[in-house]
């Protein structure tokens, strides 16, 4: 039997391994070809249909007969690759319908209706992942279906104005669209409530909803929204109503719009609305003085409250401000801009302030005299009497009211009235009277001043008694979309294509069928291939034993991470409740991965600092070596400095190590609780990090990395952070790529490390925004993640790109030696990068620039422009940035077919040879689990999930485990 480190049997596994390399990439590239050909001639049929339904072979001269692409585009339509990806038809005369079939157009980016006699439904969108911008105003459109935005993750701007739809809400699929930042729907027949989910679509900056059927109080959640423009004017029915205090942290508003509807209450502080240029307000029912934070607002232009009911003195405007207020339409004490009230008035109104400024007492609390006021009485000018029961009150007794000395009767009965009675009521002199029955007031009543006081408090339950529990209530609206109607897409022929079009469909087609045959014959084999080798893997956990038992009654759970998803490894705590010692965490249980602390003890020469291969901000790394050779990482968590930070870290990188495997992320093999022990356990990464490599390689004795090995590590970075965006079962956000976190194995090969600060986000990483705690280093903090704390998957892209600027030009991130100019690396390098000569000054002196070196480096550049754009729109996914590199990658060919690097494959053999090869090997071939699994990680992202390092599952026995 061959030894297994002989050359001629490792040649012999590699040639048998030749198909598992070989299938994906065909599969894949014949798979591409055949989808193009299906995509452009599904693209043609659907404009086909599209030209007929909306008259635009008639008005606009498109060609029924023809290709919409080829061999131009027809007018106002763009394509790109074949495919249709805008149709500009705004104004321009078109009757009839809008088809179901724009539907798919799947590479569609823009789609412009407007300003035509375009009738029926507007068909759905829903699945168009490409589309940005839909303008569709100004139509006939008679309803809008369910289903209209699911799926539009990158829409940007919608404009359905001025179409007689039918009664429909605003959909949550809305959510789903993450980069929408203009949605434009006014006079659209929009019914019900605004939706809570609004408040989570962070990139929203103009919302446009007025002249709708909208009601009710706008939800406190749209504070949330950085809005340069708010449009809710106009509702008919019951109207927008409530409190407008949502204003108050919309800072980043330019223009809002909320006149005509219901509003009321007073108006809020505009401090920190710096940007508030227009604001109408007319035609509600607010109440209250104007604040001097609305008067002295320097960036205000245009104003109007005009019939309102506003009460306090009359607001005095700078000249500049257009400012549109009929005082006879308000509550005004006086009609004199700036003149103060009678002091007894602004007593009121501070009383007043206390039940939130009720309509009830402004629209009776007019002028400058309170004993003229409704429910007020007055002996000598003095306020004895104040009455203000039934009036439907509500907020609490306002402290102001022991400001009025002469006070003798005090009647708010039979009102909503909550919280408690204030001591400065009590100690009034002449007060005797006092009615506080049938309302919601709580806690200890004082001891009245007067003697002879009488006061009554029947219908107040809880009053001598502490504040209520709050009750709890369902806490959100549901919003449910009628059933839309359109959508559905006509089949059969439209009529009037010529023969030769339906000859180029028929082509088509029957190469696609033809490629979908090789396709799914080469598939069965790539099927039949992987079956035996993969079916002896062993699991990717199995090298580990639970030190103890956690099935015990003295064991309480606790959850630290998610549930088991998708056969993730669950992680929980698990604390003893019967241990002689403190209640410390003994072990986090998740599959077989937990090792003791003996065990690493051991392995790592109790902790010797011989072994130390690193510090960090919480810990240690040691090496370890387990008895037979096999090493490994152990990083030791510092217990003073662990804290809760500390340790929600360690708990998010188990959590995410056990969800993901690939072969560009580093694999956590095990770890360990063990009183204040708090230790991770990972394969050894032997060249140390990337950070040692491009900044530090003198001190270390190292050679500087050339060009083609930056651009290696390079490409398998953007391919573990790839995983962790859009590959793996769930979306993952790194939030702390940098090149310390990055570390390179004996072949060179990067894996991407450290995974404390990772970040799950919900349903669809790329569209929707979390907001945490901001987090990782600067430098590589994306611009909008440092400011907002809001953080997507477009921040990875920020940090990769500046990761690439330090593979070019050999400088760190930020460094403090240079000049004030040029310490942070982005901003220089966007300034090295506006001519060639600069540009190649830029440029890391140790890489060997020839002319070949230097167009790479340029394409690389670029990409790193692209990746740490300002905005993160325009920043591209990472799997453009593994198309762009890989394209820079060197094809491989051996040189010598003999080599031990030949895998027994002549390069220049037609695909059928290739099979018929490939078929020889088949019955010949003997896998072991270890070498199919590598074979199978080679050159496939999605599919790359190795298994542990080889022989750590062979040496870690059972007995390493007690």
């Amino acid at each position: 039997m061959p030894s297994p480190t002989d050359p001629t049997a490792r040649r012999r596994r590699r040639r048998e391994g030749s198909a598992g390399l070989w299938c994906a990439p065909l599969l894949l590239a014949l798979l591409a070809l055949s989808a193009g050909a299906v995509a452009q001639s599904s693209d043609a049929e659907a404009m086909r249909a599209v030209a007929k339904a909306m008259g635009a072979d008639k008005t606009l001269g498109w060609d029924l007969a023809g290709d919409p692409c080829s061999p131009k585009p027809w007018d106002h339509v763009s394509c790109e690759s074949g495919r249709v990806t805008a149709i500009q038809v705004g104004g321009r005369g078109l009757t009839g319908t809008l088809a179901p079939e724009v539907r798919d157009l799947t590479a569609l980016k823009r789609l412009e209706v407007f300003g035509n006699s375009l009738t029926g439904p507007l068909p759905s969108l829903a699945g168009l992942s490409t589309l940005e911008v839909v303008l569709a105003r100004d139509c006939n459109f008679t309803s809008i279906p369910a289903d209209f935005f699911k799926g539009l993750t990158s829409l940007q701007a919608v404009d359905i104005d001025h179409n007689p739809f039918a009664p429909w809400t605003l959909p949550g699929d809305l959510t789903g669209c993450g980069y929408l930042n203009n949605f434009s729907a006014n006079t659209a027949n929009i019914i019900g409530t605004l939706p809570e989910f609004l408040g989570a679509m962070t990139s929203l900056q103009r919302l446009s909803l007025a002249f709708n059927n909208l009601s009710a109080p706008v939800p406190a959640s749209l504070a949330g929204v950085q809005l340069l423009q708010l449009w809710l004017n106009g509702q008919y029915g019951d109207r927008l109503n409530g409190s407008i205090s949502f204003i108050s942290n919309m800072t980043s508003l330019q223009q809002l719009w909320l006149h005509s509807n219901a509003f009321t209450g007073p108006l809020p502080d505009f401090t920190g609305l710096d940007s508030l240029s227009d604001l109408q307000l007319r035609d509600n029912k607010l109440t209250g003085p104007v604040p001097d934070s609305l008067v002295n607002l320097k960036s205000l232009k245009k104003l109007t409250l005009t019939n309102n009911l506003l009460q306090g003195p009359m607001p005095k405007f700078p000249r500049d401000l257009n400012a549109d207020m009929n005082a006879a339409s308000e509550s005004f004490c006086l009609q004199v801009p700036g003149m103060p009230c009678d002091p007894r008035v602004s007593l009121l109104l501070e009383v007043a302030a206390g039940f939130m400024y009720p309509r009830s007492l402004a629209e009776q609390w007019k002028g400058n005299d309170p004993c003229n006021f409704a429910g007020v009485s007055c002996k000598q000018g003095n306020i004895t009497r104040l009455n203000l029961a039934n009036k439907g009150l509500t907020g609490s007794i306002s402290p102001a009211i022991g400001k009025i000395g002469s006070l003798q009767l005090l009647n708010l009965a039979n009102n909503s009235i909550t919280g408690t009675v204030p001591e400065e009521i009590a100690s009034l002199p002449l007060l005797t009277d006092v009615d506080l029955s049938n309302n919601n007031l709580y806690g200890k009543l004082p001891t009245f001043a007067a003697k002879n006081a009488v006061v009554k408090t029947d219908g107040n339950p809880n009053i001598g008694k502490d504040a209520p529990a709050p009750t709890s209530g369902s806490g959100g609206t549901d919003n449910n979309s009628p059933s839309g109607g359109g959508g559905s897409r006509s089949s059969g022929n439209n009529g009037g294509s010529s023969s030769s079009s339906v000859g180029v469909i028929a082509g088509s087609v029957v190469g696609a069928v033809a490629g979908l045959g090789l396709i799914a014959a080469l598939g069965f084999y790539c099927y039949k291939r992987k079956q035996k080798p993969f079916g002896r893997v062993q699991s990717p956990h199995a090298m580990v034993i639970h030190p103890r038992h956690s099935g015990s009654d003295d064991m309480v759970k606790i959850t630290v991470a998610g549930g088991n998803v998708n056969g993730g490894a669950r992680a929980s705590e698990t604390y003893s409740q019967a241990s002689s010692g403190p209640r410390d965490i003994h072990v986090v249980e998740s599959g077989n991965m937990v090792i003791s602390i003996q065990v690493l003890r051991n392995v790592t020469n109790n902790f010797s600092e011989d072994n130390i291969l690193g510090r960090g901000g919480f810990g240690t790394v040691y090496k370890g070596e387990l008895h037979d050779g096999t090493k490994i990482a152990v990083k030791r968590m510092e217990a003073g400095v662990m804290g809760n930070k500390g340790l929600n870290e360690f708990k998010s990188e188990i959590a995410v190590l056990t969800k993901v495997r690939h072969r560009n992320l580093v694999s956590l093999l095990g770890y360990c609780l063990d009183g204040n022990e708090r230790i991770l356990v990972y394969e050894y990464m032997p060249q140390g990090t990337l950070s040692e490599h491009l900044f530090e390689w003198s001190q270390h004795n190292l050679r500087p990395l050339e060009w083609k090995k930056r651009l290696s590590i390079a490409l398998d970075v953007a391919r573990g952070v790839e995983y962790l965006h859009s590959l793996a079962q769930q979306t993952f956000i790194h939030r702390d790529l940098k090149p310390s976190n990055i570390l390179l194995g004996d072949d060179m090969k990067a894996k991407v490390a450290d995974f404390g600060l990772v970040r799950l986000a919900p349903a669809d990483g790329k569209c929707v925004s979390v907001e945490t705690r901001l987090a990782g280093t600067f430098g590589y903090l994306a611009p909008e993640y440092a400011v907002t704390g809001r953080v997507t998957t477009k921040a990875d892209v920020f940090s990769f790109g500046v990761i690439l600027m330090e593979l070019i030009t050999g400088r760190k991130a930020l460094d403090e030696t240079q000049p004030e100019d040029s310490m942070h690396l982005v901003t220089w390098f966007r300034r090295m990068q506006l001519n060639k000569d600069t540009f190649r000054k830029a440029i890391d002196p140790v890489i060997d620039l020839d002319e070949e070196t230097f167009a790479s480096v340029s394409t690389v550049s670029e990409l790193a422009g692209h990746c740490c754009a300002r905005e993160p729109h325009q920043r591209p996914d990472m799997g453009h940035a593994v198309n762009v590199l890989s394209t820079l990658s060197d094809v491989w060919k051996p040189t010598d077919p003999d080599s031990d690097d030949s895998y027994g494959i002549d390069l220049d053999m037609t695909l059928p040879q290739a099979l018929k090869k490939w078929q020889a090997f088949e019955d010949s071939s003997h896998f072991d689990g270890a070498t199919s699994s590598f074979v199978a990680s080679l050159d496939n992202t999605q599919t790359s999930i190795p298994t542990r390092p080889p022989g750590f599952a062979e040496s870690f026995t059972s007995a390493d485990g007690r």
